[in-house]
């Protein structure tokens, strides 16, 4: 996002996350005349949650409350059970929100001047609520800082546009062109399959200026009209805002133009799934210097830990990576979504790539992710496996020469044995606490109750008349 001084023109905002200037939010909505605030919350599922408020009332004093509840709410609109979502004697009480002002933009597809701003959730005394998505993030984050290291990240974000679709029994389709056709062959990387869409993108472009969004690059990836979007490298918890922002840009720009876009991991049978890669690389918070390499250039042991960390946690963290039953239809052997953690130099063929760079850009990409996860919790999870590579100074095995052809299916191949998986490592339950390892199993057990509710084509094209 642009920095604060950026956002709030001859005025000054806090650096510090968390610590608002009123009064210069204040003159940046009078400056823009809006007219009303969308206190966001970025829940569980990512979906943002929230108030909308008048601006005299949004600056009253009064701080937002919401019950804690909202972050145990799965994605189907049920709620975890009571004794699942707040063990150790919590209960639903109100929380308070408090805004974070660097993340305060105008809300470009609003009718009316309109702005948002993302909030952190707080116990009444004042204590962090550790549940929120945001709070985990900031949480790893803070890990890093601790041992003087500022890690850094770059998301890329790959999804769909469909034809509006509003009965769940079909199968989507891919939306009409400017050429009043729709894709019927693979368009990877096709410049005419992008400008199809230009109108759309123009809108996305100029959304996400208003926003202080910052795209890097947008290709047609290898799906019939999938596409990616590129963000620039930089802070994990600006990142992760940028991402939350973007998904909502996104399919605002795409209901302009009389289509959906989704971010479900396998939307259509038979095309690619939708992931979002995150590169990640550290810096020494001293030096400026990137410990992934040596002063001569070449990779160092603390790159290598890394990808050592990677391998060894990603498994127990992939219920925040790919948080949905239908996120595991993605990791199918013969796709480009990988089935296993090996790593290797500049190959797309493996879970964890390290693309040909310069010393001072040496990076790994994790290959892994859904474009479905929240991006708090994705970036917090890949973040804390590297973490603790480098903290337990894990040794990686070696990296593979050629395409991975390895069959093994080393990542768990559902969601229920993710989450088993993430209670049972105590290492991740340690970082991530007992509170939210326990309550996110119990959203994750509830949301795969309501799909066993649920009767699939397969059970009756196959079940129906030959059982």
């Amino acid at each position: 996002m642009k920095k604060p001084t950026e956002i709030i023109a001859g005025q000054t905002v806090s650096a510090a996350r968390g610590v608002p200037d009123l009064d210069a939010a204040r003159h940046w909505c009078d400056a823009r005349r809006i007219e009303d605030i969308e206190c966001i919350v970025p829940d569980q599922a990512g979906v943002a949650r929230g108030k909308l408020m008048p601006t005299e009332k949004f600056f009253d004093g009064k701080p937002m409350t919401l019950p804690a509840s909202i972050f145990t709410q799965t994605i189907t609109g049920n709620f975890a059970p009571e004794e699942e979502a707040f063990p150790e004697g919590q209960t639903d009480g109100d929380l308070v929100f408090m805004p974070d002002y660097s993340t305060l933009a105008t809300v470009p597809w609003a009718s009316d001047p309109t702005a948002q701003v993302i909030h952190d959730a707080f116990h009444r005394d004042g204590r962090p609520f550790d549940l929120s998505p945001r709070r985990v993030l900031q949480r790893i984050v803070s890990l890093y800082d601790q041992a003087g290291l500022t890690p850094v990240v770059a998301p890329e974000l790959e999804f769909y546009l469909v034809k509006p679709n509003v009965d769940p029994d079909y199968p989507l389709e891919p939306p009409v062109g400017r050429s009043g056709r729709t894709e019927r062959a693979r368009q990877l990387y096709s410049i005419s399959a992008v400008n199809e869409f230009e109108e759309l993108f123009d809108d996305v472009y100029e959304f996400a200026e208003a926003q202080g969004l910052q795209i890097d690059t947008l290709a047609h990836e290898e799906g019939t009209a999938q596409m990616e979007i590129n963000l620039r490298h930089g802070d994990p918890i600006e990142l992760a805002d940028q991402v939350f922002m973007f998904k909502r840009t996104i399919r605002e720009a795409a209901l302009r133009h009389d289509m959906h876009a989704t971010f479900m991991a396998k939307p259509i049978a038979h095309e690619p799934g939708s992931a979002m890669h995150i590169h990640h690389s550290v810096i020494d918070s001293k030096s400026g210097r990137n410990i992934f390499s040596k002063d001569d250039g070449k990779a160092s042991e603390a790159f290598l830990w890394y990808i050592g960390g990677l391998q060894t946690y990603l498994p127990s963290v992939l219920c925040m990576l790919a948080p949905y039953v239908n996120s595991y239809r993605r990791f199918a052997r013969g796709t480009a979504a990988p089935t296993n953690l090996h790593w290797a130099y500049d190959n797309r063929t493996v879970g964890l790539r390290v693309p040909l760079s310069d010393a001072d850009a040496r990076r790994v990409e994790n290959r892994v992710p859904s474009s479905d996860a929240n991006p708090y919790l994705a970036l917090a999870a890949s973040l804390a496996c590297g973490y603790l590579g480098l903290q337990r100074k894990i040794e990686p095995e070696k990296p593979i020469e050629g395409a991975n052809r390895d069959p093994a299916h080393t990542l768990p191949r559902s969601i229920l044995d993710a989450v088993h998986l993430m209670e049972e490592t105590p290492e991740i339950a340690d970082l991530f606490g007992s509170v939210f390892v326990h309550t996110y199993r119990g959203i994750k057990e509830t949301e795969f109750e309501t799909f066993m509710n649920v009767i699939s084509p397969w059970e009756r094209e196959y079940l129906l008349l030959n059982v």
